[in-house]
């Protein structure tokens, strides 16, 4: 199975992963972490350069071919791999990223960002994505928070500095893949506490599973 989390700064993906894995172990599934960028070896040095806010004047197209170049390299180095032994892969974040990010919010072609995809993933997809949703001030405030306070390093900020404006942007995009696909999607209230959150992904993954 392959399951994506997605959501804009401060969604909570990263806390909600450990209970999604924690859950799964229990139901017996063996399960592998990863994300994008930077699954890899290779990945964590282009993750260096996209998040570094010294980048932030980094053109939207090269932006954009570094997403791909990372993910080709993570498909085919650990996501296929695990896949093909019967793991569970959990990913946060994934190509859906790159059409709400690059495509909705940065005004890229959306036809050529699913044309890269197609030829560099063939027809990879998620079983199941959750999607976090929350309005941008609340994910930015969150985020700035726990970078203020140590708990997130302050070397990847390149995308919280952006825009409000870009952010809902990124957010739009993202409720668009959900209505375009929602058999595939699962939009989840990341306003709520984190067990409430919890407990929502979970209900979501046993009618994925049932």
């Amino acid at each position: 199975m392959f399951i994506t989390l997605e959501g804009i700064e401060g969604s909570g993906k990263t806390t909600q992963v450990e209970h999604i894995v924690e859950f799964l172990q229990s139901r017996g599934h063996d399960c592998v972490v990863t994300r994008e960028p930077g699954g890899t070896k290779i990945g964590k040095k282009i993750r260096a350069i996209l998040l570094d806010p010294e980048s932030k004047d980094m053109d939207s197209l090269a932006e954009l071919l570094l997403y791909v170049a990372d993910r080709v390299q993570h498909i085919n180095e650990f996501v296929n791999p695990f896949l093909f032994a019967g793991k569970t892969v959990v990913c946060d974040r994934y190509y859906d990223a790159t059409v709400a990010y690059q495509g909705y919010a940065r005004g890229l072609d959306i036809s050529l960002i699913n044309r890269l995809h197609k030829l560099a993933l063939k027809d990879l997809k998620p079983d199941i994505t959750i999607l976090l949703d929350l309005p941008p001030e609340i994910g930015l405030g969150r985020a700035w928070k726990q970078i203020k306070s140590g708990a997130r390093t302050d070397i990847e900020t390149r995308f919280e500095k952006e825009t409000l404006s870009f952010h809902k942007r990124v957010r739009a995009g993202y409720l668009e893949l959900a209505r375009i696909e929602p058999e595939r999607f699962r939009v989840i209230d990341a306003s709520k506490n984190e067990n409430h959150v919890r407990k929502e992904i979970i209900e979501a993954l046993v009618q994925k599973m049932t």
